[in-house]
């Protein structure tokens, strides 16, 4: 079982709680202002009130191996605080690891929290941790929702120091596009720290608590869009430069300098991306901070996803290539099997090599390996002529023959295979990349490699986005007469290509026309006209199902043929 700083909800972080918009609440459900940076035992025996005075309802007694509803056994309890504790649990009707809210029926905030669980759990983003079950029983109300035993904290990330570019790109861009899709449903998240982001193994990012951690707490605010959209931007900083912008220090990150005002991540480390540092401070607004370009200010999700949209891509790092050993002889050499091995510091005679063939017989046997080579080059071209002039015969003779209108089958060309010079992922209605890394499978000569997508709730991408593919690069434009894809599972496939007139390869979806499509494990597909061109798009628009409830894409091979 994983350790709870890396799968249970951040209820028990109470460092750093100050709202982010310009400190709008002194106090929260974590305490008053002055007794922010207290742990978690601390604020348990001391009991520390919220803005709803929770003080009068006092937290479940409860304790390891309690059951709720005959199947969540409780397992340990990872937070008890303001009336409400947090616990690792078992769900025994499905045998997996679970995280429970607790709390009294009769504590201020259990309807709020309840409301607020509920509404999370119709979002059904995978982006968010998902609630599971939000219920009142014998006088407890408890919130069930997932326990990520393989994901990390980006507070634990960042106590190892900053992330790297593609890693911080690839943080603001999925946690954006999450917060807008939960915003354009009227949820707001209010509490998003870094415990409250995760990396999962695979690599995506999952944000947990939405709606969930501010009601337990009793945080609210106004501006709930700005709210989550500065926070966005705190967590960026913060992962560029690994220091908490501004000046208290928060969830194991040094402040800034006092009385110094916003500094741009770029200008507190060196190194740092120029295109993220200003996106960064273009989502703090709410402190007082601006972009170094002065470029308008980012005040909700939807505009800080745009903005990022219309940064230059940050590709990943190419793998690091690690050489070859030298090339070491072996001291079992042909010839001294058997033979002792000479004494250490003993010099061993070098044998001459034998004298070439300067005698008279020598030379004769020279000269006659000459004229047998010479003779057998003729002879061999000479059948190689007549080979070439009897299909030339056989050729033109076929040429002149003449067809009536009775010839039903004509003989047909075969078509040339065309090679690809080259491929990529194309994701632009995500996070702009798919698993680079494999996208050489689709057409290398290893059998049973492929090129794979990211697991999707559905066969549609789990309404997350239209599709996405390969782009790829012929070389130059080409005649295309058909292209063969195979794939792992029955998948819906679109065939589009560039204009054959496009100097450089297009990075717009709308820059590719569609010519062709159709599903299967193997799928033909043929454009209906005349093709020329040098850059196709396979495009993906429904997965197979892998058997364990989710979809996911896989591209065995790819062939153009002319």
């Amino acid at each position: 079982m994983a350790e709870r700083s890396t799968a249970a909800v951040d209820v028990a972080d109470n460092s750093g709680d100050e709202p982010l918009t310009a400190k709008a609440d002194q106090s929260t459900a974590d305490g008053e202002a002055q007794n922010r940076e207290q742990d978690t035992e601390s604020d348990e025996a001391q009991g520390s009130g919220g803005t709803e005075s929770p003080g009068k309802a006092s937290p479940p007694e409860l304790h390891s191996g309690h059951k709720l509803a005959r199947r969540y056994r409780l397992e340990e309890c990872v937070t008890r605080l303001d009336g409400f504790s947090s616990w690792r649990a078992v769900d025994e009707k499905l045998r997996r690891a679970v995280g429970v809210h607790l709390l009294p029926a009769d504590h201020p905030r259990a309807r709020s929290v309840l409301a607020a669980a509920r509404s999370s759990a119709l979002l059904g983003d995978p982006r968010f941790v998902q609630v599971l079950d939000a219920v009142e029983e014998n006088d407890l109300v408890y919130v069930v929702h997932e326990w990520l035993p393989d994901a990390t904290e980006l507070t634990a990330l960042l106590a190892a120091g900053p992330l790297e570019v593609h890693d911080a790109y690839q943080m603001v861009t999925q946690v954006s596009q999450a917060m807008a899709a939960a915003h354009r449903e009227g949820l707001a998240h209010l509490r998003l720290t870094p415990g409250a982001v995760l990396r999962a193994s695979s690599g995506q990012w999952r944000i947990r608590g939405l709606a969930v951690n501010a009601a337990l707490r009793g945080i609210k605010s106004d501006t709930p869009q700005r709210t989550d959209t500065e926070a966005v931007g705190a967590l960026l900083y913060a992962a560029l430069t690994q220091r908490w912008p501004y000046e208290e220090d928060a969830y194991g990150l040094s402040g800034l300098p006092k009385d110094v005002g916003p500094i741009a991540p770029d200008q507190v480390r060196a190194g740092v991306h120029r295109g993220l540092s200003e996106l960064a401070m273009r989502a703090l607004v709410n402190d007082g901070a601006t972009a170094s370009r002065q470029d308008p200010p980012c005040t909700t999700p939807e505009e800080l996803v745009k903005a990022i949209s219309e940064m230059p891509r940050i590709r990943p790092p190419e793998p690091a290539f690690t050489a070859p050993p030298d090339y070491q002889r072996t001291t079992y050499q042909q010839g001294t099997y058997g033979r002792q091995s000479p004494r250490p510091g003993v010099t061993q005679p070098v044998p001459t090599p034998l004298p070439p063939l300067q005698s008279r017989t020598g030379k004769a046997l020279k000269w006659a390996v000459s004229a047998l080579l010479i003779a057998a080059l003729g002879l061999g071209s000479w059948q190689l002529a007549d080979a070439l002039m009897d299909r030339g015969k056989s050729d033109s003779t076929d040429n002149t023959r003449t067809t009536d209108g009775n010839d039903k089958n004509p003989k047909r060309t075969l078509g040339t295979p065309v090679a690809i010079s080259n491929a990529r992922d194309f994701d632009p209605f995500g996070d702009g990349s798919e698993k680079p890394s494999d996208i050489g499978k689709v057409y290398d000569t290893t059998p049973g490699t492929y090129w794979q997508t990211d697991f999707y709730k559905s066969a549609d991408f789990g309404r997350l986005k239209q599709g996405l593919g390969v782009i790829l690069d012929l070389g130059k434009v080409q005649q295309v007469e058909k292209v063969t894809v195979s794939f792992v599972g029955d998948t819906s496939v679109e065939l589009r290509a560039a204009s054959g007139d496009a100097g450089s390869e297009p990075l717009s979806f709308n820059s590719y026309s569609k010519v062709a499509e159709g599903s299967g494990t193997s799928v033909t597909l043929k454009p209906g006209g005349s093709l020329k061109a040098r850059y196709l798009l396979v495009w993906l628009t429904k997965l197979p199902p892998t058997g364990d409830g989710t979809y996911r894409g896989r591209v065995v091979d790819v062939k153009v043929t002319s």
